[in-house]
């Protein structure tokens, strides 16, 4: 497909923020790359504080009247939108292919996630969204949900387009309007291609913006008397700024964290099936996954041989750029990335880890890692790794395994595999965590199932299906009389 006809070809928005139209940022323009070659991707607006005031003002001003629209012509975008993600599919995965560094089954993972999305967005619009109460005599009482008015989205790099259509698609479909602000460094995948569906699929201007941006951005819209409600996906050291701006301002929050996830392999499991397991949940898009299983924990009567397969694994994936060769692991998103994930292998082995495969890297390419004789205290135990590590810690029995998954302030996501079901159920009954599965690992995530964490991985909030209406309206009180009363006053 040539520049001139593609759908997300630059010269629509190159430079330009987006409000229904494409115009000019206040702030100025961005430059990013792709990560696996360097070379430069394109230049997005930068918007600033002014662009966000402006951008919040105008989603105020049309809020109403898009909440009271025709419900069966908003569902119409929705289904719209949806379709032109499969009209697209080819060119809109290259995108998220080179502006994220996966391969691309991961690339055709998010866009098929996304058009779940935006189903899930359409069938709200026919869902009861209220109750009958009690009342007396000559009176209705009903609670009924109404949105909360502008909603601020700000999105990660790692899934661009599912973490930011999971909060964007359901906010609008509840009656609110919208202000995004995706990463810089993937400002198409998670933030024009958002913007051009929804243009093309006939969103009246001024229901969502989208403002690439940095730091100051993101502060504006926490403090903007006209948002009410923040939507955040990111790290924990991120999402606390981001909930102290937005608490001091009074904002409704839905904060998804990192998360230390572990995978527990009892000593039961078929050891190919739990090293593949192994294998899926450490280096899925090179572990840069919020539920990425980080913590691997085997039982000893399986260890050995779970480790065996999993170290012939991690020498065999082939590392690379994805848009020049089949490969398993791409690179990771930037040289800050790397340089951190070294630090963390490296400190763990000096504090006694087993380096059996990897730990080193070509530019951004990590290589798929394995630790073992990893303990408490030691930074890949403790740490968020996001990156392509398996670290194993070896466990005794079924109460150990629950105290060393329990050791974390945060976990979105707990895996057990184990052909005994009594086992596995007995375990995340006792572990604290966001989403459990019995016989998977941890990186998992359905548009119609609750997904979020507590403590350090998130406020509680949850994302998709019925739980939307949770996080995207509130409640409020309505009453009817035939006749207005006449009080003694």
């Amino acid at each position: 497909m040539t520049d001139a006809i593609a759908f997300l070809r630059p010269a629509i928005w190159q430079d330009r923020i987006f409000n229904g139209d494409w115009i000019a940022a206040k702030g100025g323009n961005h430059t990013f790359t792709e990560p696996a070659t360097g070379e430069q991707l394109g230049r997005i607006g930068l918007a600033n504080a002014d662009d966000v005031a402006l951008a919040a003002v105008q989603a105020r001003a049309v809020q109403t009247a898009w909440a009271t629209s025709d419900y069966k012509e908003r569902a119409a975008i929705f289904r719209k939108a949806a379709a032109l993600i499969n009209e697209h599919h080819d060119e809109l995965a290259v995108w998220i292919v080179r502006e994220t560094g996966a391969i691309r089954p991961k690339a055709d993972l998010e866009l098929r996630e996304a058009c779940a999305h935006l189903q899930e967005a359409a069938a709200m619009l026919t869902q009861p969204k209220g109750q009958l109460l009690a009342s007396g005599s000559g009176q209705m009482s009903i609670a009924r949900r109404v949105p909360h008015g502008v909603v601020g989205v700000i999105s990660p790099f790692n899934f661009p387009l599912i973490l930011s259509i999971r909060s964007i698609a359901p906010a609008l479909a509840t009656g609110n309007t919208v202000v995004h602000k995706p990463d810089l460094q993937t400002p198409v995948s998670g933030g024009v291609l958002i913007a051009r569906i929804f243009e093309a699929a006939g969103l009246p201007k001024g229901v969502l913006h989208v403002l690439p941006g940095a730091a100051e951005a993101g502060q504006a819209m926490c403090s903007h008397p006209d948002i009410a409600m923040i939507a955040f996906t990111g790290s924990t050291a991120v999402g606390r700024s981001i909930g102290e701006v937005a608490g001091r301002n009074l904002k409704k929050m839905s904060l998804e964290l990192g998360g230390k996830n572990s995978l527990i392999i009892l000593d039961d499991a078929d050891p190919d099936i739990a090293a593949a397991n192994v294998a899926w949940g450490a280096y899925l898009h090179q572990g840069q996954i919020c539920m990425a299983s980080g913590r691997i924990l085997l039982q000893r009567g399986i260890a050995d041989a779970v480790i065996e397969r999993v170290v012939t694994k991690a020498r065999h994936l082939p590392v690379g750029d994805p848009m020049k060769g089949q490969v398993a692991l791409g690179p990771l998103i930037n040289a800050r990335q790397v340089q951190r994930l070294q630090g963390i292998v490296e400190d763990s082995v000096a504090a006694g880890a087993t380096l059996l495969a990897g730990g080193s890297y070509d530019r951004q390419f990590y290589q798929p890692t394995v630790l073992t004789d990893v303990r408490p205290g030691m930074r890949c135990f403790e740490e968020e790794l996001f990156g392509p590590v398996a670290s194993i810690t070896v466990f005794d029995t079924d109460q150990e395994a629950i105290a060393l998954a329990s050791a974390t302030s945060g976990c979105l996501a707990l895996g057990v595999i184990t052909p005994t079901l009594a086992r596995g159920m007995y375990i995340v009954d006792r572990v604290p965590a966001g989403h459990v599965h019995i016989n998977d690992q941890t990186v998992l995530a359905e548009a119609h199932a609750p997904f979020g964490g507590g403590g350090t991985s998130g406020n509680g909030g949850r994302h998709g299906g019925a739980v939307d209406w949770d996080e995207f309206t509130q409640w409020q009180w309505l009453t009817m009389k035939t006749e207005a009363p006449r009080y003694p006053f």
